[in-house]
């Protein structure tokens, strides 16, 4: 089965984790995937987080990527989690979520920003990076499209959509435990199940986002960065 495998870590001792929903995955991908966003994020400042899940990488990368402006969103459901999270490790610059189902939402705005910020040129293109780690593959592809389609229409010019996940190379799986985690995924669900990274390009390049670069990382999975051009 596809999974991270590296230790898990956390820096706040007096809080109980195992009280806290939970995802060993996200546990171990934090590092890395904050890494290359300390990289990718110099000259951003307001990052949408799209399927933010338990909540935990909110937590660790706000903190640690002290300019930006973090902002989670999740279909209602997962609201209760990501908030036991931000009341166990709250930051100045994390966003209690917004309610962004792609089903039928559009890009919710914070209502955190101020008034000078909306009455800017900015008002229609609140976020200059958009966010997802781990969705793709769990989302039907009619929903990868139109999450790509939202990004284009949100982003502006030069804006980031970054995209965490395990992807396929040229319609082959990149190895035996991806290829196991996609069996399990289209046994539960036929409409999810780990993409062609070329279709995500091509999708991309339809909604005028050019593939940036491309970071291999741990346990068969990639963070893919495209631009707005």
């Amino acid at each position: 089965m596809h999974d991270d495998n590296l230790e898990s870590d956390n820096s706040n001792s007096k809080v109980d984790i195992s009280a806290l929903p939970f995802s060993q995955a996200c546990e171990n991908n934090k590092q890395p995937i904050l890494g290359v966003l300390q990289t990718e994020l110099q000259s951003s400042s307001h990052v949408l987080e799209v399927g933010s899940g338990t909540g935990q990488h909110g937590v660790y990368f706000a903190p640690n990527l002290p300019e930006i402006q973090w902002q989670t969103s999740d279909v209602i459901s997962n609201h209760r989690h990501i908030i036991a999270w931000h009341n166990a490790y709250p930051a100045s610059n994390l966003y209690l979520p917004l309610a962004f189902d792609l089903a039928h939402d559009s890009v919710p705005v914070s209502s955190h920003l101020d008034n000078s910020y909306l009455n800017s040129s900015h008002v229609d293109k609140p976020y200059d990076v958009i966010f997802t780690a781990n969705t793709l593959h769990i989302i039907s592809w009619a929903l990868v499209e139109r999450l790509f389609t939202l990004a284009s229409n949100a982003l502006p010019v030069d804006g980031k959509l970054i995209v965490y996940g395990p992807f396929n190379e040229n319609g082959e799986y990149t190895s035996e435990g991806n290829q196991r985690f996609d069996a399990m995924l289209r046994a539960g669900n036929p409409d999810s199940g780990i993409r062609d990274k070329e279709d995500i390009i091509s999708l991309a390049n339809a909604h005028h986002l050019q593939l940036l670069k491309t970071y291999a990382m741990p346990a068969n999975n990639q963070l893919l960065v495209f631009q707005k051009i």
